[in-house]
């Protein structure tokens, strides 16, 4: 099905985020990455650049939030489910040349001193991930609490790995997580997993 211009609109611009941040992103930009016109693109973003941002970042979250469970869902060993995890995100990187992964702890890092209204969403999508993470490791078994200092962990491990690696134009850090992580948990059975629609919401 193709895209609607809304959904054009905030695809690219969550993808000129992900490589270039907030600030260096221009109106300019989102047009000849979305191929709409300048008047489409403010009949449907009247707020301008910063409405288009929140509304992209929201958008983007919702389906990175997902990215977690959906790598973990194949595993019933914690352990060997996290170094997999961190392992996929390290091929990943290599693989585009270390661009960012993530326009969300892009923004994140830019703007939480600066842009109120960006700072809002992007805590807003970190709440979703925190949530989302801690009810999927909770339906896999794993005490609620533990279950939050997991997702905590895991979340906070990976935007810091993404920029080491980025820095460093090298994927040891992710590796280095994974291993350090999948040692840890190894042998941590979950519990068969169900369908991610049951723990992760749609606001998520």
């Amino acid at each position: 099905m193709a895209r609607s211009t809304r959904e054009s609109i905030l695809t690219a611009t969550a993808e000129l985020m992900r490589v270039k941040g907030f600030g260096a992103v221009g109106m300019k930009d989102v047009v000849v990455a979305s191929g709409a016109p300048i008047g489409s693109i403010y009949h449907h973003f009247p707020g301008g650049k910063t409405q288009i941002a929140r509304e992209a970042l929201v958008a983007a979250g919702a389906a990175y939030g997902l990215l977690i469970p959906t790598l973990v869902a194949p595993h019933d060993d914690l352990g060997e489910a996290l170094e997999s995890v961190f392992a996929q995100a390290a091929t990943d990187m290599a693989e585009t040349g270390f661009a960012n992964m993530c326009p969300v702890g892009t923004v994140a890092a830019e703007v939480a001193d600066t842009v109120e209204e960006l700072r809002d969403a992007t805590a807003a999508v970190f709440t979703g991930w925190l949530d989302g993470g801690t009810a999927y490791f909770a339906s896999r078994g794993i005490p609620p609490t533990a279950a939050r200092d997991l997702t905590i962990t895991v979340v906070s491990a990976l935007e810091g790995a993404f920029i080491l690696a980025r820095s460093l134009r090298d994927a040891e850090p992710l590796g280095a997580v994974g291993r350090v992580l999948g040692a840890r948990y190894r042998g941590t059975t979950l519990a068969p997993g169900v369908s991610l629609t049951d723990n992760v919401g749609a606001d998520h």
